[in-house]
């Protein structure tokens, strides 16, 4: 069995490459983020300001804000699963950082 040499992370650290990555998960996070709170606060929002809007039947009896709710669910499964995708792709970066490391 070999044995694996432990990371230096204050090198890994300074290297342009790991804050490289570190500045594009963080950018990914936050604005997945900032775009999912905007999307779950706009139901309640569009419901209170333009009630007749989302009482107005789209499919059969189906509204609008009932429409805009399933979508929610819609939405966190992509969200969910462009976040797995890109996590890996992070892990494939950060494994890479780490192999020229040592």
């Amino acid at each position: 069995m070999s044995e694996k040499s432990p990371v230096n992370w204050a090198q890994l650290e300074a290297k342009p490459e790991f804050r490289a990555l570190l500045a594009r998960k963080s950018r990914f996070i936050i604005t997945a983020t900032i775009f999912f709170v905007i999307y779950y606060f706009a139901l309640p929002v569009l419901v209170g300001y333009f009630p007749e809007l989302m009482k107005k039947e789209v499919l059969g009896r189906l509204n609008w804000a009932y429409l805009f709710a399933l979508s929610q669910f819609f939405m966190a499964w992509a969200m969910a699963f462009i976040y797995t995708r890109k996590a890996a792709q992070w892990d494939r970066e950060a494994a890479e950082v780490i192999k020229d490391e040592g």
